[in-house]
């Protein structure tokens, strides 16, 4: 049936663990070793993280104050700017106001020389009117 053999099970032993020497030698302990550094770096680069999350915060914190000083700069210029453009836009109303004005003055002025003129040639054409009436009132 089955026969033991002593020699080729203490060989086989022997081949055994002389493998697992080898491998925890050549396999094993770089294979450790290695993993230990990576996880020694993986925890160094979660510090520097972190710590770089601080200054992420920070630097977002002097974004924000920088991006809120040039609204307030922006609003102060836009508030300048509208200041300004009703003042001119004023002066420019009230230059165009005193122009309609002489206009107007030289308008009326004009006006009141037709109405000289209009009544002064009706005045030399009353008695021309005067013969008509008398005429139709003698055709009467």
């Amino acid at each position: 049936m089955l026969d033991i053999n002593p020699i080729l099970l203490l060989s086989t032993l022997v081949v055994f663990l002389f493998l697992i020497a080898v491998l925890n030698s050549w396999l094993y302990n770089p294979l450790f070793a290695y993993m230990n550094k990576r996880d020694e770096d993986i925890r160094k680069d979660l510090d520097k993280v972190g710590s770089n999350d601080e200054e992420i915060h920070e630097l977002t914190s002097k974004a924000e104050s920088i991006i809120m000083n040039a609204k307030l700069e922006a609003s102060a210029l836009r508030e300048k700017v509208i200041v300004d453009a009703k003042k001119l836009a004023e002066s420019k109303l009230e230059a165009k106001r005193a122009e309609l004005a002489s206009e107007y003055l030289e308008f009326e002025k004009s006006l009141a020389n037709s109405k000289e003129q209009l009544i002064n040639d009706l005045k030399s054409q009353v008695p021309l009117f005067k013969e008509a009436v008398k005429a139709k009132f003698s055709q009467i």
